[in-house]
């Protein structure tokens, strides 16, 4: 869970830096959890292209993770720890005793051969273990949150993360996500227990232009190195300012800095605080 720097034997080395992959313990997938992942290049279903910069990369197999954990009361052994292409955090394998096997997030300071359980009861507080997070203690940080009751998992996923319970009061549990965000959650909803691993995957660099297009992704071309026809920032000799009141995208709506939330939203009630800017 370090970051291994090397000489610099070239101009692409010079400025990189790699994880080094020190908590990996198995290396190849398990194949009953994994699918063929298509690469759709940012393409819709008339092969238009609708997100930009996608496209090309290394070949993918998904893992199948389970957000939900829906085994209650009953206990799991750990047997890996393994990379996951799909995402920043690493991934980990877990076994039932009736021999099923699971994929499930990996949270910093979860062993090999450790035993977890999820329940919507109490369970020890342990790195791991999961249940609902009016069984947790104030204070502690968690992952893999759910934001309704039976849903999953759907927030505090990457690496590194991990949301403060800032207290109970209620139906609800007030939560710090790491943007710095208190949310209100019902404290009905699962939560596990722990701070996501591969912290340090923030503070890796990539060097060169090259290791993008492994991860698929293409290069990206300022509005204003285009010609007028292709962008609001374009045109002009030699270098200019983008010269309008403000940024604009290639389809002229407001950018950089804008606000892109959805105004009047159902969940706006549950925000205590907004994240920070």
């Amino acid at each position: 869970m370090g970051i291994r720097i090397y000489k610099p034997t070239s101009p692409g080395r010079r400025k990189s830096s790699v994880s080094t992959f020190d908590e990996i313990t198995k290396h190849e997938p398990e194949k009953s959890l994994t699918v063929i992942l298509k690469n759709q290049a940012g393409r819709n279903m008339y092969g238009r292209i609708t997100v930009r910069h996608q496209g090309g990369g290394n070949k993918r197999f998904y893992r199948i993770i389970d957000f939900k954990q829906s085994r209650v009361d009953v206990p799991a052994k750990v047997l890996s720890v393994e990379y996951d292409p799909n995402r920043s955090s690493r991934i980990s394998l877990i076994q039932y005793p009736d021999g099923e096997k699971r994929y499930i997030l990996w949270p910093a300071d979860l062993k090999v051969d450790m035993t977890i359980i999820s329940s919507h009861n109490p369970v020890p507080i342990q790195v791991g273990n999961r249940t609902a997070l009016k069984n947790i203690p104030v204070g502690m940080l968690v992952h893999s949150v759910e934001l309704l009751p039976g849903k999953g998992g759907e927030v505090v996923r990457s690496a590194g993360a991990g949301a403060a319970i800032m207290a109970i009061e209620g139906d609800y549990a007030q939560l710090k996500f790491p943007s710095g965000e208190i949310r209100l959650v019902p404290k009905t909803c699962m939560a596990t227990m722990g701070q996501l691993g591969n912290a340090d995957h923030m503070n890796i660099r990539r060097g060169k232009a090259g290791r993008n297009r492994y991860l698929g992704i293409r290069p990206s071309v300022r509005g204003k190195a285009m010609n007028p026809v292709d962008h609001p920032h374009g045109g002009g000799e030699g270098v200019n300012p983008i010269g309008l009141k403000y940024p604009k995208t290639p389809w002229g709506k407001h950018a950089l800095g804008v606000k892109t939330r959805r105004k009047h939203r159902a969940s706006d009630r549950f925000i205590l605080q907004r994240r920070k800017k």
